[in-house]
């Protein structure tokens, strides 16, 4: 490219002290809506499992002045994991967020967990903030998780900054985690750091901007730093050839970068403010991720990961433009609902547009009221009284009911409706205004929650039937918390039903019981969320009437139950052939929206294990409705006759799929092959990583997968270790599907 060229002949880039787009000065800033949304950078924490993410949001809490102390996870006294269950397993298990001042800025940081059991948390808050810091193990690289959260972050369209943590281990590799960070997930790195090492360890940084190294004072806590020029000159040829590369990968993308070359004809001239504002401007169209390092634990180079957060990641204002259409009217968005002791429900809202005050009132967008009654700053689980928040911040607000993760919050039904109608132009053709609404929240203004399937199920009992009302409270307290925890009354075995993303999320919910809400409830065996499919097509007639309370109720109908090609495709449609139309023209709309709720209810339950039918939808070719027959009748035929049909279609289970990602010494590497090929597991790749260790990636049935880690210490000393996380479904042939039915029905 343009830099290629002439590099070579330059003899060197022009550059200022170190850089900082920010001013250095510190600023408090009010939490209302009178500091400017410029100022304002909501990002969220996002990593594998043990990568150090709530080690790095205690340092930059701690470097900013939020906090005088530096908490450890291993010492159970961090902010962001104050969760009894978090300070006792070294986890974080719930999103916290907290809020600090850095260089003139406010940033509003959201500490995600890691652990594949926790990925809702990590989806609700994607959804709170405009950026995102994925932090990786140095020694590790791209792992399991890191990929399921950079795809999470992928769909909510978010740019992002990559830090390389512990980097003070010897077999921290940084060109490695960048050809990681190139090939498993497709992105550009931009490095703008390099490492320092003497004898194996990180004594420091060089910065690829300003070719300088900066050297942090490790007596007070890596709180002070400083720049010295580098003397070495072939290190500082090797950072000149760096930061040229890192030009011309710029420069093939911004154009104001590119005229400033082609001005100049030479690179000596191109001033630092507009490599740094090309930096920023390809972060935001995510066509480049900037790369940094340091070592969180070892309280080096948080700062310098701040600086960057503030120069390159966007602002509020970059974002969310969907809103506009609400003028300067208050609307928000709920990422996150808590239960406290003492202030009951506590609602995280993002505001967007305008301005929530304490004492005010706003509606969901489903219609219902609430009332703000105290308003709190973001610091984990402490509460700091603030009057207001404003556009582009987070508060965290006592006083509402009934708001669940994923709502819209507006400030009354006038703005909401002014909103809907600068919406309508685009909105598809609907049958009534309900429906017309309902598609223009859900695609325009992105509420669509995506909450995974559970892999795991249990029965959960209380000690004894009197308690069974205050156990039936807590979960629901706990579900609304947490949209992945599946609780549902089986009616056939009368038991309270959990499902749950795997069983550390299963244990942790018993825990939460019995250490927030007092009560000692018994969990039953684990067992696997087994899903059904059909195997061919089925078709049947169901006929329902009976008297209630003297109201003659008679529903027929006539249904084909059918796998389908894609689980994407609408699961209920009706049949057009002219004989259809003559009798399913005279069903109403709400009545047809009752048909609809009962038999998606159906397909909830199979006829094997009683599991969700997978792919698969409903046809229906007739559907005759009696005079004064009651919309739930109508519902419960419906449910009645796909319960009819699917009695005698033919289904097959499909049971849920692990990707397993193992690092192992290569000399443990053929008895780990030879237990993974005893659980039925496909190896999908074998590769080095590092000088002495392997990489193994297999995708592997959950149900031969429940002892594995115990296993897998053993077959290997205790020095491979095991990520995994799901990876969709996939049919049991006829023994493993017999063996599966024993298993879950007590037999094995």
């Amino acid at each position: 490219m343009l830099c290629n060229r002439l590099h070579r002949a330059v003899p060197a880039l022009r550059r200022s002290r170190y850089p900082s787009v920010s001013a250095h000065s510190r600023h408090v800033h009010n939490f209302d809506g009178t500091v400017s949304e410029k100022r304002i950078r909501n990002i969220g924490i996002l990593a594998h499992i043990d990568a150090g993410k709530t080690t790095t949001t205690e340092r930059m809490l701690f470097y900013s002045g939020r906090t005088d102390m530096l908490g450890e996870v291993m010492l159970g006294n961090t902010v962001t994991d104050f969760l009894q269950q978090e300070r006792d397993r070294g986890i974080t298990i719930c999103s916290a967020a907290v809020s600090f001042n850095w260089k003139d800025h406010r940033i509003n940081l959201l500490d995600t967990p890691g652990h594949i059991d926790f990925t809702m948390e990590v989806e609700q808050s994607l959804g709170a903030v405009d950026g995102t810091v994925i932090i990786l193990d140095g020694s590790a690289g791209v792992e399991a998780q890191t990929v399921t959260v950079w795809g999470q972050a992928d769909r909510h369209r978010l740019p992002r900054l990559v830090f390389v943590n512990k980097m003070d281990k010897q077999s921290a590799d940084f060109e490695g985690c960048l050809e990681d960070v190139r090939k498993k997930l497709a992105v550009v790195p931009v490095p703008l750091q390099m490492p320092i090492k003497e004898d194996g360890k990180l004594v420091g940084i060089i910065d690829i901007l300003s070719a300088a190294r900066i050297i942090w004072d490790g007596k007070n806590k890596g709180r002070s730093y400083k720049a010295v020029p580098i003397s070495d000159e072939a290190l500082h040829d090797q950072v000149q050839e760096k930061l040229y590369d890192l030009i011309d990968v710029l420069s093939g993308m911004d154009d104001n970068l590119a005229q400033a070359i082609i001005d100049a004809n030479s690179l000596e001239n191109v001033k630092l403010n507009l490599v740094l504002d090309a930096i920023r401007n390809c972060t935001l169209k995510q066509q480049i991720v900037p790369v940094l390092l340091g070592s969180s634990y070892k309280n080096v180079g948080v700062q310098l990961l701040m600086d960057s957060v503030v120069n390159f990641l966007p602002a509020p204002s970059e974002r969310n433009h969907i809103y506009d259409c609400f003028g300067s009217d208050f609307v928000g968005k709920v990422f996150k609902v808590t239960h406290d002791k003492q202030r009951g429900p506590i609602t995280m809202i993002r505001a967007f547009r305008g301005t929530v005050r304490k004492g005010s009132r706003f509606i969901t967008a489903a219609g219902s009221s609430e009332t703000i009654q105290r308003i709190y700053e973001p610091l984990a689980d402490e509460y700091r009284e603030i009057d207001a928040f404003g556009a582009g911040n987070i508060g965290l607000c006592a006083g509402p009911k009934a708001t669940v993760t994923g709502d819209l919050v507006v400030a009354n039904a006038s703005s909401l409706k002014k909103a809907m109608k600068r919406l309508s132009a685009t909105a598809e053709t609907a049958d009534d205004e309900s429906t017309v609404d309902e598609l223009l929240l859900a695609s325009k203004l992105g509420l669509q929650t995506t909450i995974p399937d559970a892999v795991y199920f249990c029965s959960i009992e209380p000690p004894s039937s009197g308690q069974q009302t205050a156990l039936d409270n807590a979960l629901r307290e706990i579900q609304r918390e947490d949209p992945s925890l599946r609780v549902r009354y089986d009616e056939v075995t009368g038991q309270t039903v959990l499902g749950g993303m795997g069983q550390l999320h299963l244990e942790i919910v018993k825990s939460r019981i019995l250490s927030e809400y007092r009560i000692d409830s018994d969990l039953g065996p684990l067992q696997i969320a087994y899903k059904e499919m059909l195997e061919e097509p089925s078709r049947g007639q169901w006929t329902a009437q009976k008297e209630i309370a003297g109201s003659r109720q008679s529903v027929h109908m006539d249904m084909t139950v059918y796998p389908s090609a894609d689980g994407n495709d609408e699961r209920i449609v009706l049949d057009n052939s002219p004989d259809a139309q003559e009798t399913l023209k005279l069903v109403r709309p709400r009545q047809m929206t009752f048909f609809r709720k009962g038999a998606l209810g159906a397909l909830q339950r199979g006829p094997k294990l009683g599991g969700q039918l997978a792919n698969c939808a409903v046809k229906l070719h007739a559907l005759t409705i009696g005079k004064g027959t009651a919309d739930p009748f109508i519902m419960a035929a419906a449910a009645q006759c796909i319960g009819s049909i699917l009695s005698k279609a033919r289904c097959r289970l499909l049971e849920p799929d692990m990707l397993v990602e193992i690092v192992t010494p290569s000399e443990y590497l053929p008895p780990i092959l030879a237990d993974l090929s005893r659980r039925r597991a496909r190896i999908e790749d074998v590769a080095p990583r590092g000088s002495a260790n392997k990489i193994i990636r297999v995708n592997a049935p959950l149900a031969e997968l429940g002892d594995y880690s115990t296993v897998l210490r053993t077959v290997s000393s205790g020095t491979a270790s095991v990520s995994m996380e799901p990876n969709g479904h996939s049919p049991l042939n006829d023994v493993d599907e017999a063996q599966a039915m024993r298993r879950a029905i007590g037999l094995e």
